[in-house]
This record gives C-alpha cells, structure tokens and sequence, in this order.
C-alpha cells in the first residue's frame, strides 16, 4: 500500500445524514468517517482514464450474481485505510500520526484508568451476555476528562505495551489541528439548477466547515493492485499520483485536496502486540483496540447455509454471542479453505470478557442511479458502527493462543507492518473499517500494583 498526504486547498465539507435548513447547519466539519476517502480515490480513477487499463467485473459478491452479468464494474482492488490527522515534522512528511484516543484512558497519562474488575457480580448485573466482567475506573469521580482526544503513533504504542507516563505533547485534541468555519449559502432549487425558484424560493442554509491548521495534512494509505494494469508495479493508485502531486475531489461541495505519496518502509500506524501478554490463572489477557470503526450488522439465522443468527452492533460478528468465544481460526477461514482449497485454520481458544465501546455513530451515504440494481439511486443503508477507540478485552486459553488470536486481530497480523492483513469488520472492511491493534491489560487491583 501507499502512504499518502492530503493537503486541502480552502476548506472542506464533510455533512452527514442529518438535514441542513433552517437553523440546522448539518455537522459538516466533522473529521470524514473511512468511506469518504475510499469514495474520493474510486472517484480520481475514474477520473484518471485508468479505466481502459484495468479489470472490468462483475457487479455484486464473489458468486453471487448471474453468469451472464455484465462486467460493468472497475477498480474493484481499491483498498484504503485512514484519514487520520498528520503534523508536518519541520515542514516535511512523512511527519507525525495521530490517531483516535482509546476509551480506558481517561486522564492525560497513557495509563489505563479503566480496566476490567472481578468484584461485580455477575448473576446480579445488567452486563450483556456473553461479557463476564464489568469495568472499574481507576480514578476519583469527576466530570471532567483530562485525556485528549487524538494520540501519536510512539504514544499509542507505548501504551498498548503497558507502559504508562504521561501523554504530554503526544496528545492532541481537535482543536489542536483545525477549525470549524460557519457559512450561510442560498438554497437551489434542484429541478432548475437556479436560487430563488421553486422548492427553492425564500430558502437559505447555514453549513459547518473543516479547515485544516498550517503544518496538518490528513494522512490516508491506500492501493489498487489490478491484474490487468501492467506499469508501477500493478498499482493503480500509484499509477493515479505518477510520482507528483495530484489534486482529488475529497468530500461535498466539490472541495479539493492536493495528494502526494511519501516513500516509508512500513505503512505509518501503530504496530500492536504480538507476544509478551500478561497472564493470571494460566490464561493470557490480551485487549484490542479499533484504530476505525466497525461495523458489524444482525444477522437472520438460515439453516440452508450453516449460518447462525447474530445480534450484531456493539458485539463482533466473529464472537459467539452466547458464550463470547472467538469464532475466527490461526489460518485459513473454513469458507475461504472450502472455495480455495487449502487447508482451513485451526481455531483460536480465546473468548471475550469485557468491553468498552461508546455511542455509536452513524454511516451512511447517496448512490447515483445505475441500470444493474438501483435505477432511481438514492439514500444507501444506514448502519451504526462502533467508533475507533473501542476496547474489547479477551482472555485466551494459552501464550500460544494469546499469540494466534493477536495475529487474527492486529491489521499487519504477523507481518512486519508494510500491508494491511486484517480488517475485522463484517461490513466496508475494504473501505478502511475495522482496523485494530492488540495490547495487554490486568484486572483491577492487579492494575493498581506499580
């Protein structure tokens, strides 16, 4: 994958679901959710006129659409991940990553504040199933939260490894690297194109702003390995930038961001735990951390194809949503091996005890008409996904096993870091969702112990 920089030339406008009239100025400042960027880039090469040197496919899943299907679709490779805030060092990139605050740090320390606790009982709790453990604060009751929002790679790093100190410089909060900017337009009236026509006539809108502070790029990795492109190394993002700058339309009102690439050795995130987890009663604690959000829906039972209904939400799709044991294998997934042929995985002997996971927050989006399957477009499905800094806590049978579910669950697996291995949301995984790292974590009283 690329490593990749996003500078805005003037403002830009990211607006959400909610309606924008009146006094409703429609949240567009707020920092752009994964799917934002993945549809700028499909956007740009398409654009590009890569078009006539790339895979055309199918419409739809793997095996799931007629024989006689059109091959209609391109740039179906397209994976990205990010954007997340990046500070220029002196100036220069690659510079310095943030990436959102995990929710059991709750001062400015990188010391949990909020751990799991055996002191709840619980036949006599509300914990939902399959959770065997409530989380305790560490702290004095407050209602002020000392911690920012947004942590540096190094940062993130030494805390998933236990180490604690003080977050000092390498936190920051939103304020730190942008403002919001408030504007008032004139409604058009969308059958005439015109203002003061129509549905139009006497409307007016209030809309909010995202501008980036001097010094701040928006950092995205993101790559397109086709079969059928034959130069840079079968990339069609590289291909897009041609070693120079490239300007890319990123969010609405047709706002522009000039996008370079910038040479590392590993893709910039933080790097989790693969060994080295703390341990009680013969059992490895290990905790993972979504770096973006994810999404996991309901799933309806259907006995025809094996599948088991799940309640999705805030609980992962690959968690037994009974007794909390991991559903994922050290390998090859069962249905994969079936349709590849290679060995299935083994599985993993770990289960889920605990979490912390905040409100959700809302995806969604507008597709334009097409003659395959939506030919009047329109609003896309609404789903709630659980946000970056979710925290979900295991605990696995043996180090061995500690040691195989962290590779399942970090998103360079057992690599180095130069790929992303893993995304761990059922639904816009390709799209950036559901990338984590793993850490260690100890119960409270344990936690307490210098």
């Amino acid at each position: 994958m690329n490593t990749l920089l996003l500078e805005p030339t003037d403002v830009l406008f990211f607006r959400d679901g909610r309606p924008m009239e009146g006094a409703l100025a429609g949240h567009g400042a707020g920092w752009p959710l994964p799917n934002v960027i993945s549809a700028a880039f499909h956007a740009a090469l398409h654009r590009s006129g890569l078009g006539d040197q790339a895979h055309s496919h199918r419409r739809g899943a793997r095996g799931q659409y007629a024989p006689d299907a059109p091959r209609d679709r391109k740039f179906g490779s397209l994976v990205t991940a990010g954007p997340f805030p990046v500070q220029l060092t002196d100036g220069k990139p690659p510079g310095e990553w943030f990436f959102p605050r995990p929710q059991d740090l709750q001062d400015d320390t990188l010391q949990p504040g909020a751990v799991p606790t055996t002191r709840v009982n619980r036949s006599q709790s509300s914990l939902p199933q399959p959770l065997q453990y409530a989380v305790g604060n560490l702290g004095a009751p407050t209602k002020e939260n000392r911690a920012k929002a947004w942590l540096s790679k190094a940062a993130y790093e030494k805390y998933l490894g236990g180490k604690g100190g003080a977050a000092g410089q390498a936190a920051c909060d939103d304020g730190d690297f942008s403002d919001v900017e408030h504007n008032i337009g004139i409604a058009i009236d969308p059958e005439t194109g015109t203002t003061g026509q129509g549905a139009a006539e006497g409307k007016i809108y209030s809309a909010h702003f995202l501008r980036l502070k001097p010094g701040w790029r928006l950092g995205v990795c993101a790559g397109a390995k086709d079969k059928d492109y034959p130069q840079n190394d079968r990339d069609l993002v590289r291909g897009l930038l041609n070693g120079e700058g490239r300007q890319i339309i990123v969010g609405g009102q047709q706002r522009v961001c000039t996008a370079v690439r910038v040479d590392t050795e590993t893709l910039p995130l933080p790097r989790g735990l693969s060994a080295g987890f703390h341990e009680r009663d013969g059992k490895s604690l290990l905790k993972w951390v979504l770096l973006s959000p994810a999404v996991w829906p309901a799933i309806s039972a259907d006995s025809a194809r094996g599948i088991k209904a799940h309640p999705g939400g805030w609980l992962p799709n690959w968690i037994e949503p009974q007794t909390g044991e991991v559903l994922l294998t050290s390998g090859t997934g069962a249905r994969k091996a079936q349709r590849t042929g290679v060995p299935q995985g083994k599985p993993i002997v770990a289960r889920l005890v605990a979490a912390i996971v905040p409100k959700p927050i809302v995806v969604t989006g507008w597709a334009l008409p097409n003659e395959t399957d939506r030919p009047v477009g329109g609003a896309k499905s609404t789903h709630f996904a659980v946000p970056a800094g979710a925290v979900y806590y295991f605990e696995a049978g043996s180090s061995e096993a500690a040691v195989a579910l962290a590779n399942a669950l970090n998103w360079h697996g057992p690599t180095p870091g130069i790929e992303i291995k893993n995304r761990r949301s059922t639904l816009l995984g390709e799209k950036g969702f559901g990338l984590g790292v793993c850490g260690t974590w100890n119960f409270y009283g344990e936690a307490l112990k210098p």
